[in-house]
């Protein structure tokens, strides 16, 4: 179904050129100056010709830190937390260097190990638990319960990357920090804190947070992941499985609708305070990220955009937008995963088309 009046066969025939590179199905919401385009490619099940359902769900993998961030910060304007203040304050116990703070947590400067693993700038790779960088130990433990304090412990267990501060590198052991610190200071469970800030004011009844569950609601196209067993390829339906082993560096699933909803409240200030908003938006250096959402320019023509993106074992979500939260772009994608990030390359090249089109008027030439 398409919630459009008018045609837009540029954002069709973009959709379809991604499909082409690779991607199983992609489902695309664009609001702009036009009005709301929806439209989708691709199929939801490998052997089937459906397509993925307009408004599915999906797991959008790190857009879940764009909501946990949001939630921080609500608890930083409700006065029960303070940006600055020593994460250790909040979460004794782990032993965290005195000088992390909780800005630095959700801007990915505190140096902490990622328990996924970490990739070094001399191309060595340190592995964490089993994530999906680990083929067939992935799949076969894929409805483990993971407790977040597990996660957490596992990467303190590890040399820090950095001195808090000092350097900015992506660790989902920020956000499973962040989850533990809204936990202890509000005494209820994060999924609460989620519906009490942010879903429910917002009526996103397609967003949930889960903890261990490894149900998906329908309607949803399916994820699939790849890997090698006894010298054999194979590949296996992931769309269930139990998500507690990424936890809130990536487990909530939503939909195109949802995340428009969502992130158009949060920029447009019905989620924040200005001061605080400002702040959230405000980029470090190293990698444009500011406190969970990155912030690019897109292309010639195009602006400053608000954005966070996710992939989670075979499901994909992109999240952008202008500041003010007029114009957006959200779109949820399947496809089939495996331990080397084979689709990485094709999805971030049509990624960058996509972006352009909508933000951009389609001027910027693709780059290569």
């Amino acid at each position: 179904m398409t919630f459009s009046d008018q045609d837009r066969p540029e954002l069709q025939k973009i959709i379809e050129e991604v499909v082409d590179s690779g991607i199983t199905g992609l489902t695309l919401r664009v609001h702009d100056e036009r009005g709301e385009w929806v439209g989708s490619a691709g199929v939801r099940e490998l052997g089937e010709t459906a397509k993925p359902p307009a408004d599915g769900h999906v797991r959008i993998g790190s857009n879940t830190k764009t909501f946990t961030a949001t939630v921080v910060l609500r608890l930083v304007a409700e006065g029960v937390i303070k940006l600055d203040d020593p994460a250790d304050d909040h979460l004794p116990g782990f032993g965290l260097d005195r000088r992390i703070t909780v800005r630095m947590l959700l801007q990915h400067t505190s140096g902490v190990f990622n328990f996924t693993g970490e990739y070094y700038d001399d191309g060595t790779f340190a592995p964490g638990i089993p994530a999906t960088t680990a083929g067939q130990e992935w799949v076969d433990g894929r409805f483990t319960t993971y407790l977040p304090e597990e996660l957490v412990r596992l990467a303190l267990s590890k040399p820090a990357r950095f001195a808090p501060g000092t350097d900015w590198s992506y660790s989902n052991t920020n956000y499973v920090l962040l989850r533990l610190l809204i936990e202890k200071v509000t005494g209820r469970p994060v999924a609460e804190e989620l519906r009490r800030l942010v879903l429910g004011p917002l009526g996103l009844s397609g967003t949930v947070a889960p903890t261990t569950q490894p149900e998906i609601p329908e309607p949803y196209a399916h994820a699939y992941y790849r890997y090698e067993e006894a010298g054999e390829q194979k590949i296996v339906d992931v769309t269930r499985q139990n998500p507690s082993w990424i936890s809130s560096g990536g487990d909530m699933i939503s939909t195109t609708q949802d995340l428009h909803t969502f992130i158009s409240a949060l920029l447009g200030g019905k989620l924040l305070p200005a001061p605080l908003l400002a702040e959230m938006c405000t980029p470090h250096p190293v990698a444009g990220y500011g406190l969970g959402v990155f912030v690019q320019e897109a292309g010639e023509n195009g602006g400053t955009v608000i954005t966070h993106n996710g992939g989670m074992a075979g499901h994909g979500a992109l999240m952008y937008s202008t500041p003010d939260g007029r114009k957006t772009l959200t779109a949820t994608l399947n496809y089939v995963d495996d331990a080397t990030l084979s689709l990485a390359e094709a999805f971030q090249k049509a990624t960058q088309r996509l972006v352009e089109e909508v933000f951009g008027g389609g001027q910027t030439a693709p780059t290569g």
